[in-house]
């Protein structure tokens, strides 16, 4: 007989049942922020978004969004559009609004309504930091690096970042084009870090001579390493050492520091990533025209309305820009979520073309790049799902191009550490460290963000540099941080629960984006969220925070529940017919006293994927026995 598989939860489940806060890698109570603003408190909503997340707002706008991935709402339709909503209450204030100390409130009294985790300001203000002069470096400003100095500041750490370019930011002013992060939400992220007191020293590479055993001299007591993967891969077919082949990293790298690059007219890129749409639609942006006078005038008014004009001049046909990739547009990494999906249809809509499942074999050309050999794709990964890619020789095609772009992976400069740091590499050429401490094998020195992971999107990187900060604190404090786990839980009476009418018909709406024809230069493609349209998104919210919660001590089985239920989630089941862990199911026995010559035992079942917390079957039931409860989760210090 086939059983139906179940399990009795414990209380933590009903934290992990908040899909898209566990999949946040800071934990940021993304629903929580999303009911708040559904319900018109905004800046509420935007301390729950900001009280993890040093850099909220610019992860409001260019955030990967594992948080929609993992959304309930997806399995029923479209997930919530958690990150826009997000930077509708950062613009308002967050470090870009006119009230960009509005988080310092967090650290006084101001109360986050989420769930929290040791690291979230509402928490780190409740616990007990001694000034100290033990000093902190850390190496690198990108988001790891930015996110630990931001915690250990607040900690009573003197900190300094050594960034070795001319401007803080690492690779998300160095590696995201403007158009989707204007450099002003950076900076006024870095200002933010300023005033907490943490210093930053721009153009200060660790070299072969400025190394780890310098920055001990001058006093550094611990160290974070999260220099960022600013080195591109090679791709070895014959001709990608011609003129006219760089990689996408070097191209956005020189475009974000102000060099010009001249690409032609024809350009192919090839990756399936992020970075490679990043690249291709840079490439849209970047117009050449051999009419002097436009590009006089572009350069005169560097900036201006005027620049975007010029360019929307010269556009119709000024460069043709080509993605290819091995994998199958639903292979492509950049399609695996919801974010990288948008942007391939903004991609679409900007005269890119796209070229899956295929591969590249030879770039064309004497000594300036021609062109490019391509070859069909049949296969990428195998059965064991190991990169293994084959093609079919017999399908081959050209394309003709005046450069060539390679977007396939990047990797960390570590020519600064030396044998004697004592540091630990793995094969792949990342820092080898502790994964729950990110330590590395010398004593004091930490690594996280790219390079201990390699390439990861942003909030991955905060993750790091959060849990680097925690665990300098403990190395240099000598001592364990112990914590403990409060769940508060209230039962909302059933005539007082209510969701928004017609949430669950409700549509996911994107942002609007500015029209193609403005879509020049450094123009920010994506608007915010006017207030009706955020307040109609986030009335899509499931609000998983609440659950059904059934006593069968007050159940008459009278099966009301599982009739009104509308997604058909619950189901009553003779005990025989569920596959339980033994455990739990010899505990059941137990507890009823239960007699194989006895009354047999119902269970009720419920799919909890399926549930719309509708609250129908609470409503319906006589007797009480399913009610609707809240569950929020706090942890704290212990002394």
């Amino acid at each position: 007989m086939n059983k139906y598989p179940a399990v009795f939860r414990d209380l933590l489940w009903y934290r992990e049942n908040v899909p898209c806060m566990q999949a946040c890698p800071v934990h940021t109570d993304s629903g929580r922020y999303v009911q708040l603003i559904a319900e018109g408190k905004y800046r509420e909503a935007f301390f729950v978004a900001r009280s993890p997340n040093p850099l909220a707002s610019v992860c409001g706008r260019i955030c990967s969004a594992p948080c929609e991935d993992a959304c309930r709402r997806g399995a029923i339709d479209s997930p919530v559009t958690i990150r826009p909503l997000k930077r509708f209450v950062t613009e308002q204030f967050g470090a870009e609004s006119t009230d960009p100390d509005s988080f310092k409130d967090l650290l006084a009294q101001a109360e986050d309504a989420g769930c929290h985790r040791l690291w979230h300001l509402s928490e780190l203000r409740n616990q007990t930091f001694e000034k100290t002069d033990k000093k902190v470096a850390v190496i690198g400003s990108g988001p790891s690096g930015i996110a630990c100095a931001h915690d250990l500041a607040l900690m009573g750490y003197p900190v300094t970042i050594f960034e070795a370019l001319d401007q803080a930011g690492g690779m998300l002013r160095y590696g995201i084009p403007e158009y989707r992060l204007p450099r002003g939400v950076i900076d006024r992220e870095v200002d933010v870090l300023q005033k907490l007191g943490v210093t930053i020293r721009t153009r200060s590479p660790l070299t072969e001579e400025f190394n780890l055993q310098a920055l001990r001299n001058e006093g550094y007591q611990a160290i974070f390493l999260s220099v960022g993967a600013m080195r591109g891969r090679d791709l070895n077919i014959p001709g990608s050492d011609k003129d006219g082949c760089l990689k996408a990293v070097d191209y956005l790298l020189n475009l974000n520091r102000g060099y010009r690059v001249d690409l032609g007219k024809k350009v192919v890129v090839i990756g399936g990533g992020l970075v490679a749409l990043d690249a291709a639609r840079t490439i849209v942006r970047e117009f050449y025209s051999p009419m002097e006078e436009i590009e006089k005038t572009a350069e005169a008014v560097v900036g201006q309305p005027a620049l975007d004009a010029a360019r929307g001049a010269i556009r119709g046909g000024a460069t043709h820009v080509h993605v290819v990739s091995l994998e199958s547009f639903d292979e492509m990494p950049a399609s695996q979520t919801m974010q990288g999906q948008e942007e391939i249809t903004q991609a679409n809509e900007e005269g890119i073309t796209f070229h899956p499942s295929w591969g590249p074999k030879a770039v064309l050309g004497k000594d300036k790049v021609s062109g490019i050999d391509l070859v069909a794709c049949t296969q990428v990964f195998d059965a064991a799902g190991r990169f293994s890619p084959a093609y079919d020789a017999r399908k081959t095609f050209t394309i003709d191009a005046d450069s060539i772009i390679f977007a396939i992976g990047q990797q960390v400069d570590l020519s600064f550490v030396s044998d004697e740091d004592g540091i630990e590499l793995t094969p792949g050429g990342t820092i080898k460290i502790e994964p729950d401490t990110l330590a590395t094998a010398a004593p004091g020195i930490f690594a996280g963000g790219d390079a201990a992971f390699g390439p990861r999107i942003a909030i991955e990187a905060v993750a790091n540099g959060k849990t680097a900060a925690q665990s300098i604190h403990e190395y240099l404090s000598k001592g364990k941080v112990s914590k403990s786990v409060q769940v508060e839980i209230t039962k909302i009476p059933k005539d007082d629960y209510d969701m928004f009418a017609g949430y669950e018909t409700i549509r996911r709406q994107a942002p609007e984006t500015i029209d193609t024809g403005r879509r020049t230069g450094i123009a920010e493609v994506e608007n915010v969220f006017d207030e009706q349209e955020a307040l109609k998104q986030a009335e899509r919210c499931l609000v998983c925070h609440v659950d059904t919660i059934y006593d069968p001590e007050l159940c008459v089985l009278c099966g009301r529940c599982s009739d009104v239920c509308p997604e058909r989630c619950l189901k009553f089941v003779p005990l025989e017919e569920v596959d339980l862990p033994e455990e739990q199911h010899q505990a059941a026995l137990k507890h009823y006293d239960y007699q194989e010559e006895g009354e047999p035992l119902t269970v009720l079942l419920k799919d909890d994927t399926a549930c719309i917390r509708c609250g129908l079957c609470a409503l319906r039931c006589p007797t009480e026995a399913m009610t609707m409860e809240k569950f929020n989760y706090v942890e704290k210090a212990e002394a």
